[in-house]
């Protein structure tokens, strides 16, 4: 192979990892259950004129499985706090108990986990389309590479390499996904 051709290639893959790597961090978020403090990612709060993340002016923890306390480093803006989780809309109902948040992660209802499971095929199908999309960008890069005078049985064999990578990440998203949907329909 030439080098032209690894580079492609090895670029694809990179590119591929990272968008298996984006959708298991969007799958973190997804509650399945139990309290985690990643379902509290993505919360900001005007934090003295910057929107700021939650996690950088709190301790987030999860004393138990139906649980998360919020303890900010600044009792000031535990109000700011309270209002930014409850503007996230993430179904919780932060409890202010003065220096900490207490908030209780309700069970999940069948209807809410259906939901969830449409969200997490949703990210999916996110992710097989950004694979495909990388596929594409490989593929259009081989075919510069033969214009350019690499040999053609260079690029056929470049080609089956992206579409075999290819493959390969659709079928880990695909297992991602199959795992992720029997951890959310689990009682």
């Amino acid at each position: 192979m030439t080098e032209e051709s690894e580079f492609c290639l090895e670029e694809a893959r990179e590119g591929m990892t990272n968008a298996l790597q984006h959708l298991e961090k969007e799958f973190h978020k997804l509650r399945a259950g139990k309290a985690s403090p990643a379902m509290l990612e993505g919360v900001k709060i005007d934090y003295y004129g910057a929107m700021t993340p939650l996690d950088q002016t709190a301790n987030i923890n999860t004393p138990d499985p139906r649980q998360i306390i919020v303890q900010p480093w600044d009792k000031s803006v535990i109000g700011l706090i309270e209002k930014a989780i409850m503007a996230a809309n993430l179904g919780f109902n932060p409890k202010n108990e003065g220096d900490i948040l207490r908030i209780q992660v309700p069970p999940l209802t069948e209807e809410r986990r259906r939901d969830l499971v449409k969200k997490a095929k949703s990210e999916a199908e996110n992710a097989k389309i950004s694979i495909r999309n990388i596929r594409r960008s490989a593929n259009e890069t081989a075919k510069q590479l033969k214009k350019d005078g690499v040999a053609e049985d260079e690029i056929e064999k470049l080609e089956n390499d992206i579409q075999k990578l290819t493959d390969d990440f659709i079928s880990r998203v695909d297992k991602i996904l199959e795992a992720k949907e029997k951890d959310i329909m689990t009682v």
